[in-house]
């Protein structure tokens, strides 16, 4: 016999969810767009068997889509901006020094020649810019020369020149354009050819004597070395033949050689200027010069320039005599002075005579020096000094008994 099971509480558990399920069948239909815009409150399990929902309270707006809060853009961040150049020195203001002006009787300084005699115009030009007295005047021609007379003819314009201007010296820098063949009166003569050299060495001697024989200062500046190595061993014979030419007429020749080269007697491009320096003295092609190179060529022509002209051309000299004593605040009543003394006067010690006057007086004996000299002999110490090497005398029985 079986044991009957009571199923009494699996029953009820059964109603209650039957309940449950019509409870929420008997609620209206809810749309499932419209459940899903309403908002419920988080449900327990006890609203879940129970059938429970919490609405809010007020009606529900219909969704509006709200616009978008526009963000406002935030400038991109700026790069730090690093100055890499530095800001310029602050400089002084450059005062300008008054121009000098120059004297209605300066003197006057004629430079002729080709292309380096203008630069050497140039640097001569700055060299005496504060000097009154003195005015230059550069007549160079840059593609002339002595060679060629057809284009310029120098022997006929040097005349003219010295005749309008009335120089009181006359400058010479040429040849740099004469490396070339040379047509004579009766053949065309080659460059380096003796028949060259003899026609060139009569031509130089006829220019310079166009201004030694009006009895006017000459000054012939030799040529500069160049980059070419023919054009430099052309120059250094060029300029031996310019030094015995212009000698022999009175000129006086300025040798620049040293200036342009190096230790070696080397072309050089940078060099000591004026000042000691160092700067390009040189262009590119290897033949002209630069405005440093320009003033340091006229460096070597002021010094005999200055020389010749005198006082005029240097006026920081001034001449201490009589007739610029009241222009220097100096008197002019003549200062009373002592005589000098001289060194030979026998009256500064008193005596009547100088010393040596008189011989010495001779004497037979002779001195102990002739004696160790001539002889060999040496006098003996006197008893009792330190080289006195003689031993003691001996005693006399008479001093032995006294003691």
């Amino acid at each position: 016999m079986t044991k009957k099971t009571d199923r009494t509480p699996i029953r009820w558990i059964a109603l209650a969810l039957a309940a449950v399920s019509l409870c929420l069948g008997a609620l209206a239909p809810v749309h499932m767009a419209e459940a899903q815009e309403q908002r419920y409150q988080r449900r327990s399990i006890l609203d879940f068997f129970l059938g429970r929902r919490y609405l809010d309270d007020g009606p529900q707006a219909p969704d509006v889509p709200q616009p978008r809060r526009q963000q406002r853009k935030r400038p991109p961040p700026q790069k730090a901006i690093v100055n890499t150049r530095t800001a310029p020195p602050i400089r002084a203001p450059v005062q300008e020094e008054p121009v000098v002006q120059k004297l209605s009787d300066a003197k006057k300084i004629l430079i002729v020649g080709d292309f380096l005699a203008s630069g050497l115009g140039d640097g001569l030009t700055a060299a005496f810019e504060t000097s009154p007295g003195v005015v230059v005047e550069a007549r160079g021609n840059v593609s002339s020369g002595l060679v060629r007379d057809d284009y310029y003819d120098w022997p006929e314009q040097l005349p003219a020149m010295i005749d309008e201007l009335k120089p009181a010296m006359v400058v010479v820098m040429i040849g740099a354009n004469d490396r070339q063949q040379m047509v004579t009166d009766t053949a065309k003569e080659k460059f380096r050819t003796d028949g060259w050299f003899s026609e060139y060495r009569r031509r130089v001697l006829s220019f310079g004597k166009e201004v030694t024989d009006r009895k006017i200062p000459l000054l012939w500046v030799g040529l500069p070395a160049f980059e070419s190595d023919q054009m430099t061993a052309d120059a250094v014979q060029m300029n031996q033949l310019y030094r015995n030419q212009v000698e022999s007429i009175g000129g006086e020749f300025v040798d620049i050689w040293d200036g342009f080269v190096d230790e070696n007697s080397n072309f050089i491009v940078t060099g000591s200027d004026v000042n000691g320096q160092q700067v390009r003295l040189r262009t590119s092609d290897g033949i002209n010069l630069t405005q440093a190179g320009r003033r340091k060529l006229a460096f070597y022509v002021e010094k005999p320039a200055r020389r010749i002209l005198g006082t005029q051309a240097s006026p920081d000299l001034v001449r201490l005599d009589e007739s610029n004593l009241p222009g220097l605040g100096l008197p002019t009543n003549p200062v009373e002075h002592t005589v000098p003394i001289s060194l030979s006067d026998p009256n500064l010690d008193g005596g009547a005579e100088l010393l040596g006057a008189r011989p010495p007086p001779i004497t037979l004996t002779r001195s102990p020096r002739d004696l160790l000299v001539e002889q060999g002999e040496m006098t003996p110490a006197p008893p009792g000094r330190v080289d006195d090497y003689r031993l003691p005398a001996a005693k006399t029985p008479a001093e032995v008994s006294v003691k």
